[in-house]
């Protein structure tokens, strides 16, 4: 079974672009310095040509990989109308003493809790999918910690 990724219109959009990047200007820079570094001769003993070669991998791997996620993508769109926690969703939460954090749900791939995104796959993500505001959830951190949180907000 093919595994399909959930993801929101900007997080496919991102994607999109570093995928024109790397074909576009990564690809053609890299094939820049494979050319000079065969201009160097002996290619046995060419640092330059073996970075080259390991960066075009890194390269055609990533371009595979994110043309196989766009392929395979779910772009989830959030209904403004919806009262319910679902992707895409901005969440406001109110911790123990009182601390007020706000979290959008994302898919796993665009997941990035530094910058206020949680997937929907994070233990606290799974809690709130489908939840209203106000409702008071209680989940189990991967720290094995339970913790008990309230919904004050749903954007």
């Amino acid at each position: 079974m093919e595994n399909t990724y959930k993801l929101t219109e900007q997080g496919y959009e991102k994607l999109k672009q570093e995928l024109e990047t790397l074909k576009d200007v990564d690809r053609k820079q890299n094939l820049e310095a494979l050319k000079e570094a065969r201009a160097q001769g002996d290619l046995s003993e060419n640092a330059d040509y073996d970075a080259a070669r390991d960066e075009q991998a890194r390269i055609e791997a990533r371009i595979k990989e994110i043309e196989n996620i766009l392929k395979h993508s779910e772009i989830i769109s959030s209904s403004n109308n919806s009262k319910v926690v679902s992707i895409g969703k901005t969440v406001q939460i109110k911790f123990p003493k009182a601390m007020i954090k706000e979290y959008t749900i994302v898919g796993h791939l665009e997941a990035n809790p530094l910058q206020g995104k949680i997937s929907n796959e994070s233990p606290i993500g799974k809690a709130l999918i489908g939840r209203r505001k106000g409702s008071i959830v209680t989940y189990k951190a991967e720290t094995g910690t339970e913790i008990t949180v309230e919904i004050t907000d749903i954007k």
